[in-house]
C-alpha cells in the first residue's frame, strides 16, 4: 500500500495530493496523518517540491473546509440535523459529532477554526459551526489556511526528513499503512453497525 500511494502521488503530482486532502476533509477515507508524510517523502525523492506538497495539501484541506462551511452557512441548523438524520448513517455522522464541533467553536470563538484544523476528530467538522454562526468569509479563510498550512507542513516535513531511510521506512510503513486503512474501514463499519447518524434531535 505504501508503494501504491506513492505511485498515485508520482502520477498525480501535487494535484493528487490536493485531491487526497480534499477527500480527507469531506469524508476521510485516508487520514491526513498518512497522506502528508507520504507527500513529504515523495518530495524528498525529487518528484515534487516540499513547498509544492505543502501548498497542495493546504489547498485541498481548505477546499474541504470551505465545503463544510458553505453547508453550515446555507443549510442552517435545523435542516442540517435533518440531513444528518437522513444521510448521516452512511457518513457515520450524527448529532454528537456536530455538537462537539459546535461546543469547541463556542468555547474558543473564531480561534477554534485555527486550532480545530490541527485536532483529529474536530478538524473535519469545525467549519460547520463557523458557517452556522455566520462567521465572515475573510477571517474564516485566514484562520483555516493558517491552521491547515501548519498541520500539513509539520506532517510533510516529517515525511521529508525520513527520505534518507527509504528502504527501512518502506519496510515498516507498508504494513502500518494497511493497519491504518483497516482501522479506518473497521471504525466506519462499526459506526455503521451501531446506527451512527440515525438518531434525530428531539426538536428537529
Amino acid at each position: 500500500m505504501f508503494d501504491v500511494i506513492v505511485s498515485v502521488m508520482d502520477a498525480g503530482g501535487t494535484f493528487g495530493v490536493a485531491v487526497l486532502m480534499f477527500l480527507e476533509n469531506v469524508f476521510p477515507p485516508i487520514p491526513s496523518e498518512l497522506v502528508m508524510p507520504l507527500a513529504g517523502f515523495t518530495a524528498a525523492r525529487g518528484d515534487m517540491t516540499l513547498g509544492g506538497a505543502i501548498l497542495a495539501g493546504t489547498a485541498g484541506s481548505v477546499a474541504g473546509a470551505l465545503l463544510w462551511y458553505w453547508i453550515g452557512l446555507k443549510v442552517g441548523e435545523k435542516r442540517l440535523y435533518r440531513l444528518v438524520e437522513r444521510y448521516g448513517h452512511w457518513l457515520t455522522v450524527d448529532e454528537d459529532d456536530i455538537g462537539r464541533s459546535t461546543a469547541w467553536f463556542r468555547r474558543h470563538g473564531e480561534w477554534a477554526v485555527f486550532l480545530g484544523r490541527m485536532v483529529p476528530g474536530i478538524r473535519t467538522f469545525i467549519s460547520i459551526p463557523a458557517g452556522l454562526a455566520g462567521m465572515k468569509m475573510t477571517p474564516f479563510l485566514i484562520y483555516t489556511t493558517l491552521g491547515s498550512v501548519l498541520w500539513t507542513a509539520v506532517l510533510a516535513g516529517l515525511g521529508y526528513l525520513l527520505e534518507s531511510q527509504y528502504d527501512r521506512v518502506a519496510a515498516w510503513l507498508d504494513p502500518v499503512t494497511w493497519l491504518i486503512i483497516a482501522a479506518v474501514v473497521g471504525a466506519y463499519l462499526w459506526r455503521l453497525s451501531q446506527g451512527k447518524g440515525r438518531k434525530a434531535r428531539p426538536d428537529s
